[in-house]
């Protein structure tokens, strides 16, 4: 949930503001609850006892499904305290802190709850936006990639990353992977059905055109990848084999990609160039046809710096109004502007910007820092070898010690070599890659974190609300993730004219495919290899069959309705496709509220 660009610079730092004050408001409260609370000892509990150690995986999810039985918050406190947690992702058991911490206080846990929620969005969000693209930008340049490799490449592995991370950690977990394929079937979803349907409403009355040739591929190509998903499904296991040939349907959609752009720019008046700037023949002048990754990412960053210029003037005009709320107004901007209100906001702003910004290497002309750099390279290992230790249930004294050695001695020397070979007023020219291979190593390490810590806190959840993980990866984490396209891809369409609208709609079918073939299946390499020679056993869900029956439902539509229409973008394509997703989620959430359930499918 990184801020879009259309977002003026105050509202902007508006939001920024509120999900820092959320994030020091969560950690004061169960700091200050779990100092004074005074959990009560533990006694002999009716049904505690039952709650035995699970001896396998089914037995622990059965035993967690009873832990919601339990009559009263103390009892659950006590029950999680003498057993395993039955959130295995993440490291914080927020099942504990809410039963134990807010237990008589459940309106106020609820709320804390919700608020983490908001700042790990932001935060999954916005490391992607600052300092994964970032990176990649700046590799796609210094490789050399040609625009339209870079754009299926990097632009969607950028846009991608909050969808990709969290399907590869809840894919990860024995009990959550219903979530990951949840979260990946509902992101699509939401994309090729809202984000499609609300920019063909935006744009009916300019009656644009999209490329036919272009749409026609990714539509096609996105029904196939699919296809190839239903079948895995219905097959119920996968191999090590299936699971690497499934990953490389995305070479073969770049290959398809780079060919069709070389054909449509030799003179092909159809623009086929997905992430480009419409594909630019040959007859385009060379400016005019900018590297995609600047597109929907980075340009946010410049329109906040115009605006920023343009606020003193806009305050000078409203300090000049004649009403009664002048005098207020004046207070207001001189307070904005004294030093210590400005002191104060950096002060409330640097608790989630300055832990990444402190262990995430950054080389960028405009965000460059000497001091920033040499305490980046110093801290990143020590982060890695304080996440390493953590992996360990009870680590030996004698492994922390080496472990924390070893990275204390690689980030003095790599500070050492940074403070020598680097200049206070701007970043290397030279040996580049060591730094964007750390930033892209770091960024990637703070996304997985945050992903972890998302899917754990939406199983606890559901356990909480006793609402399925799976409804909340449909729902709520696909929407979270997806919302910047939402808003990015609208904003694109609205002001970047004709060739915005066909950068916007190849984006919402490009995006998708990436995220699927590239995080689904890079989920089920790693499952498999772990698993190698066996398997790995996918149950069988008719609920994500029929999420993904809509979705098919919501392609075909579009590829009858468009060019039926002259490829024109209207209200009759945008409110199909919107009625067909209203259908799906509505549907999904009446059969798991008890209206209209399926057979329990681990009985088919």
């Amino acid at each position: 949930m990184a801020f879009p660009y259309s977002l003026s610079s105050s509202q902007r730092k508006s939001c920024l503001l509120f999900i820092n004050l959320s994030f020091l408001l969560v950690i004061a409260a169960v700091s200050f609850t779990t100092h004074f609370k005074s959990n009560p000892p533990p006694k002999s509990l009716a049904g505690i006892n039952a709650l035995q150690q699970p001896t396998s995986a089914a037995d622990h999810q059965l035993d967690c499904n009873e832990f919601q039985s339990l009559p009263s918050p103390n009892s659950k406190c006590i029950a999680l305290k003498s057993r395993n947690p039955c959130v295995s992702q993440g490291y914080i058991d927020y099942l504990r802190i809410f039963y134990c911490n807010f237990g008589e206080l459940p309106l106020l846990g609820h709320t804390l709850l919700l608020l983490w929620l908001l700042v790990l969005f932001y935060l999954l969000g916005n490391t992607a936006s600052d300092y994964f693209c970032s990176s990649l930008e700046d590799l796609s340049r210094l490789l050399k990639l040609s625009p339209t490799i870079a754009g299926v490449t990097l632009l969607s592995l950028g846009n991608g990353a909050p969808d990709v991370f969290a399907s590869i950690v809840s894919l990860a977990g024995s009990g959550t992977r219903d979530i990951g394929f949840n979260t990946m079937v509902g992101g699509a979803s939401f994309v090729t059905c809202v984000v499609v349907g609300t920019i063909s409403f935006l744009v009916k009355h300019r009656r644009i055109r999209v490329s036919r040739g272009a749409f026609i591929r990714d539509v096609c190509f996105f029904t196939l990848v699919l296809g190839s998903l239903i079948m895995t499904l219905l097959l119920g296991k996968i191999n090590l084999w299936g699971a690497i040939g499934f990953s490389l349907m995305y070479v073969v959609y770049v290959i398809i990609v780079y060919i069709s752009y070389l054909y449509w720019s030799n003179g092909i008046k159809d623009p086929g160039g997905v992430i480009l700037c419409g594909g630019c023949g040959s007859d385009t002048p060379s400016s005019s046809c900018e590297s995609g990754l600047s597109i929907p990412i980075l340009m946010k960053k410049e329109r906040d710096d115009d605006v920023e210029e343009a606020q003193p003037q806009e305050q000078e005009e409203e300090r000049e109004g004649t009403d009664g709320r002048t005098e207020l107004r004046r207070f207001w901007f001189n307070l904005r502007d004294s030093a210590p209100f400005r002191l104060m906001i950096s002060i409330v702003e640097m608790p989630l910007y300055l832990t990444r910004r402190l262990t995430i290497p950054v080389v960028c002309e405009r965000r460059w820092s000497k001091p920033m750099a040499i305490a980046s390279v110093i801290l990143a290992p020590i982060l890695l070898s304080t996440l390493w230790v953590a992996q360990y249930e009870n680590p030996r004294f004698e492994t922390c010690v080496l472990v924390y050695g070893v990275g204390s001695l690689i980030g003095i020397g790599l500070g050492l070599l940074a403070f020598l070979t680097t200049e206070e007023s701007s970043p290397p020219e030279k040996c580049l890659l060591p730094w964007l291979a750390g930033g892209f190593l770091m960024s990637v390490t703070w996304s997985y974190i945050t992903a972890q810590e998302l899917v754990a806190l939406l199983v606890s959840l559901g356990y909480v609300f006793g609402i399925s993980p799976s409804i909340l990866g449909l729902t709520v984490l696909a929407w979270g993730n997806s919302l910047s396209d939402l808003i990015t891809n609208s904003t694109m369409a609205i002001n970047g004219g004709a060739e915005g609208v066909q950068v916007a709609i190849s984006g919402c079918y490009a995006g998708p495919i990436f995220n699927v073939l590239f995080g689904l299946g890079l989920s089920l390499i790693g499952s498999c290899w772990e698993s190698y020679p066996e398997p790995v056993l996918i149950s069988l869900d008719p609920y994500l069959l029929e999420t993904l029956g809509f979705l098919l439902a919501g392609l075909v539509w579009g590829l009858v309705v468009l060019p039926r229409r002259g490829m024109k973008l209207d209200g009759v394509l945008g409110g199909g496709l919107l009625v067909i997703y209203l259908l799906s989620v509505s549907l999904r959430l009446v059969q798991t509220s008890g209206s209209l359930q399926f057979l329990d499918h681990n009985s088919l």
